[in-house]
């Protein structure tokens, strides 16, 4: 895998997801939602490596699925804290996204209002995760 793949899954990941939710099935798209957050941020770390490719299996924490260590993997900590200092749509959309978990694919029962939710605070124009990670990655 390498920061292309990685920004192409994202890209991906989010049109499924919207599918899903657009044909009433907001658990899978939560789900997609979040990995879609959880592929950017690995395309941010492919960018700092060897010719932009993912770091090795033996380097066993860059295949976390928690977003926060992702970040901090990224080397984007500094930058984001930051940012959510003067961008408070950002620092609110954060705490959304952060509820996500790679266990939300054993979940049911999620509803429209929070795969929408999650959906909104990464795409968000003026405040989204996914837009200010596009012109880090």
């Amino acid at each position: 895998m390498n920061r292309a793949n990685f920004q192409q899954l994202a890209e991906l990941r989010l049109v499924e997801s919207r599918t899903l939710l657009a044909d009433g099935a907001p658990d899978g798209a939560y789900y997609l939602a979040g990995y879609a957050v959880e592929c950017a941020l690995k395309a941010c770390i492919a960018k700092r490596t060897r010719e932009f490719d993912f770091p090795e299996k033996g380097s066993h924490k860059y295949y976390s699925h928690d977003l926060e260590d992702l970040l901090g993997y990224a080397e984007l900590r500094l930058e984001f804290n930051q940012a959510v200092l003067t961008n408070a749509a950002l620092k609110t959309n954060w705490t959304i996204i952060q509820n996500w978990s790679e266990e939300s694919r054993y979940e049911i029962g999620r509803t429209v209002q929070e795969a929408e939710g999650l959906l909104t605070a990464i795409e968000d124009k003026t405040g989204g995760l996914l837009p200010w990670l596009r012109q880090r990655w």
